[in-house]
Order: C-alpha cells, then sequence, then structure tokens
C-alpha cells in the first residue's frame, strides 16, 4: 500500500518518512523543498502536480502546511492558498484516485482564545468539544482546512481523520520571556506535562489514524502527550503550578533544582487526548513521567527520532529576537 506523505521536508513529515522507510513501508514525500525525505518536489496548490503523484496511492498524510511562525512573514492569501486551496486539491485527487484513507495534520491553534481564560479563571480544560475560536489567519484555514475534510466524509465518504497536534518542534520558544526565564529543555519539559508532543509519539498517532480511518470514518483527535492533571487542579494551574506539580511527582522538585529548572508561574491550558487514546488505540511513551526517569539518568528526555529529525528553523532568514518574528 504506497502512503502518500505531504511536507516530507518539514518536522512531522520527515519523522513520518524515517518511520516508514524504517518500517519497509511503501511511502512516498513530496514537498516544496528537495530534501532526504522529499521524493518529488511540488506544490500542493499546483493541480497537475498532485495528480500526477495521487497514482497508486492508498493512504494519504496531509501535513504541508503555513503555520504559526508564518504569519508574520506571509501574506494571509499565502495561507488561504497553501492550508485551503491546497487541501481541497489533495481531497479531490484522492477521492478521484480512490484512496482508502486520509489523515490531516491540524493544529491545537484551531483552538485559539479558548486556551487563554480571563484572569483569576481556572486554566481551561481543552478536548475536542471545545468550540474553536481562532486568532490569526493560521487558525482560521487550519480550520477551514478541517471543515472540507468534514464535508468529504459527509458528502463523498472519503474516510478522514483530522489530528489537532500540539508543539512537537525543538526550536526554542517564540515568547521572548520564557527564552529569558527557561533554558528551551527546562521549558519543553514543563510543556509536556500539558501543552507538546514528542514528535516519535505524533509520528505513531499519524500511523494508527490511517489503520483506523476506514473504521471510524471521520473523527478529530488533539495529539498532546497524556497529562497527570485533573479538572480539580485547573484552578490551582493558575496559581501555582508548582504545587501542584509537587503533588502528582512529589520527587520532582528535587530533581529539577539538581539542573537548576523551574516551573512557569501559570499555565492556562490543559490539552486532553483521552478521544485519541481511546479510539486511535494511541499509547504516547514521551510524557512528564518519562522526563523525570531521564534526569534521574542524567539522559536527554527525547525521542531518539526527535533528536534525529533535529532542529530545522521555519523560515530560510534567521532573526534576532527569535526563532520567528511574531505578529502583533
Amino acid at each position: 500500500m504506497t502512503l502518500l506523505v505531504t511536507g516530507s521536508a518539514g518536522h512531522l513529515g520527515e519523522g513520518l518518512m524515517r518511520q516508514l522507510r524504517a518500517a519497509g513501508r511503501d511511502a512516498v514525500g513530496i514537498d516544496i523543498k528537495p530534501s532526504e525525505f522529499t521524493d518529488h518536489v511540488g506544490s500542493i496548490t499546483d493541480r497537475d502536480f498532485v495528480r500526477r503523484r495521487m497514482k497508486g496511492v492508498r493512504s494519504v498524510i496531509h501535513a504541508a502546511t503555513l503555520h504559526k511562525p508564518h504569519v508574520a512573514t506571509h501574506p494571509h492569501q499565502h495561507f488561504i492558498d497553501t492550508n485551503v486551496s491546497g487541501t481541497l486539491a489533495l481531497l479531490e485527487e484522492a477521492l478521484a484516485a480512490n484512496v482508502e484513507s486520509f489523515v490531516f495534520t491540524s493544529t491545537t491553534s484551531t483552538f485559539g482564545a479558548a486556551l487563554t481564560p480571563e484572569m483569576g479563571e481556572p486554566a481551561a480544560w481543552i478536548d475536542e468539544d471545545v468550540a474553536p475560536i481562532p486568532k490569526n489567519i493560521y487558525g482560521v484555514t487550519k480550520l477551514s482546512a478541517e471543515q472540507l475534510c468534514e464535508l468529504f466524509y459527509r458528502k463523498r465518504r472519503l474516510p478522514v481523520l483530522v489530528l489537532r497536534t500540539s508543539r512537537f518542534f525543538p526550536e526554542p520558544d517564540d515568547s521572548i520571556d520564557v527564552r529569558n526565564g527557561f533554558s528551551t529543555a527546562n521549558a519543553q519539559a514543563n510543556e509536556l506535562l500539558y501543552r507538546r508532543v514528542d514528535i516519535a509519539d505524533a509520528v505513531d498517532a499519524h500511523l494508527l489514524a490511517v489503520e483506523r480511518a476506514k473504521a471510524i470514518g471521520f473523527g478529530r483527535y488533539i495529539i498532546s502527550a497524556t497529562t497527570p492533571f485533573t479538572r480539580e487542579d485547573l484552578p490551582e494551574l493558575r496559581r501555582d503550578p508548582a504545587a501542584v506539580l509537587a503533588r502528582h511527582f512529589p520527587d520532582a522538585p528535587a530533581l529539577y533544582a539538581s539542573r537548576g529548572w523551574r516551573m512557569f508561574p501559570q499555565v492556562d491550558r490543559v490539552y486532553v487526548n483521552a478521544r485519541a487514546r481511546e479510539q486511535l488505540g494511541w499509547t504516547p511513551k514521551y510524557d512528564f513521567a518519562r522526563v523525570l526517569d531521564a534526569l534521574r539518568r542524567g539522559e536527554d528526555f527525547r525521542s531518539p527520532l526527535a533528536e534525529a529529525v533535529g532542529s530545522k528553523g521555519y523560515h530560510d532568514a534567521v532573526f534576532e529576537d527569535g526563532p520567528y518574528p511574531v505578529a502583533s
């Protein structure tokens, strides 16, 4: 079964292609950029290119996107062209080629303003039932692409699963306060508690989605490391997340102190992956408990796949004030 991976030069696309090739799977990678994992260079906005690449394909993982780091550097039309029109071209050509399953990589950024409660309010408990409130063109176009995917299932019965992934990139945070106050490893370890997923787990979720799409038909899933937090923790997470952390992991304060690490001063949201674990049979391995195990052993808490893919950056240009310019 040939599996088409879009965005094969990106973080997730490369991770998928590495895993598929290692398993001896028949996979084809496409991207606008050449790479070791890109078999054909071209744009998903080029209908003829998409049609040619779809021949013999049985499943599609659509990971290509313009994403948040491009909001300040690309016009809105580019987001519509790539994220909406490109997704439409892939869906239509997949349908014409009798593709059996389609997996769309979306983002927790579609939740937008729903992720940040008012000051004094508890942290937000984010599951698939929370209504998205996109706050930039990235969120708007990814949500629009999700809706196209649902339409193609409802009207044409193309099995499509949407995976709303949380952060999995290794680059430093876009927030200057986080970069100045926390090492990258410290910040990303903190995030695994509530808003991050290791790329190896993200890849596993996508491959499980390919297998489960026909049986499920259509579904949306949050793909993030399993949180140890509960609904009862939400008020205190806004006030004193270090205390909540120590309650769940009593040895965490000492392990953190040995590295000069600390918890964030507040947590504003908690991503909940229960539906993905239940319906996809997904079991993410790289959670916060694994972080602490790695600290005890003096090892890197990231997966070997995360280390292999490494940092790519988001632009050809290098910016002085962060990994990418943040739109106001």
